[in-house]
């Protein structure tokens, strides 16, 4: 355990501070190390340590999705011992969600729509780990405005394209960026439409990370959504500084979430 911690960790240093690495070069000298683990079974730690981050508030190694089911108190307590020794780790990782952004030009958008992960088994409830207390790096990207902005209009551009494609230009027209044109009470941020003119409300959550990183919705937002739950539409804009990609969910978040009714962080299930 300590050693594929050990090895994850330095290649979420490495990548969090813009340096190169070799991953399979990392991983081949864990086999060595591991003589009775499989490069297979290597890679299901590295996306057990992955759902564990998230859960900690943490950025994950690109390419390592979170696969949620794992023997948790073990996990977590060689993690927290590990995080807490590496300080540049700390550093890294503040400057990486913090990094300013700007949206892709992107001319193949039928290629960045996908499918919303699946809901998957989990045992959360059997162990929670300590709060860990630096600080939850997840919450500092979700404040970083020129990264949701950045998102917004890759949304909106991906909008106007969507309408424009279906031969409905007027349409098309009058997407509008409500967030910019009207402030950010709204309860949405784009205003778009379906083929047929009904509307589309848009709330944008965008993160450099995988598809399953926790987002951040206000009392407002959900009660939006809640009050136009078929006109709704939540984008996940994800591993945006590399190959930006995008699912939707529909109505209520709720539906599709875990929401903590105290912080309005979401978790998709």
């Amino acid at each position: 355990m300590h050693e594929t911690v050990s090895a994850y960790l330095q290649m979420l240093t490495l990548e969090l501070s813009g340096q190169s690495y070799n991953k399979a070069a990392i991983n081949r000298e864990l086999i060595e190390k591991l003589d009775d683990r499989s490069k297979a079974a290597i890679e299901f730690k590295h996306g057990n340590i992955s759902a564990a981050l998230v859960e900690l508030g943490f950025p994950v190694v690109q390419g390592y999705k979170p696969r949620r089911n794992f023997q948790r108190r073990a996990l977590f307590e060689s993690l927290i011992k590990q995080i807490s020794e590496r300080h540049l780790l700390d550093d890294a990782a503040v400057k990486a969600v913090e990094l300013p952004a700007t949206a892709p030009v992107i001319s193949e958008f039928d290629k960045v729509i996908t499918p919303a992960p699946r809901p998957e088994a989990s045992n959360t409830g059997d162990y929670k780990p300590p709060y860990l207390a630096k600080r939850d790096y997840m919450a500092i990207e979700a404040r970083n405005r020129s990264l949701g902005l950045a998102g917004e209009k890759f949304i909106l551009a991906y909008e106007i394209w969507r309408l424009r494609q279906h031969g409905v230009n007027k349409l098309a027209d009058k997407v509008e960026h409500i967030s910019v044109t009207r402030g950010d009470g709204a309860g949405y941020d784009i205003l778009s439409f379906e083929d047929s003119g009904r509307p589309r409300y848009i709330e944008v959550k965008t993160t450099a990370y995988s598809e399953r990183t926790p987002f951040w919705i206000s009392a407002n937002e959900l009660r939006f959504a809640d009050n136009n739950d078929v006109e709704f539409r939540l984008a996940r804009v994800f591993d945006f500084r590399k190959s930006p990609k995008f699912f939707t969910l529909a109505g209520p978040v709720g539906r599709h979430c875990e929401l903590d009714p105290t912080t309005f962080r979401a978790s998709i299930r």
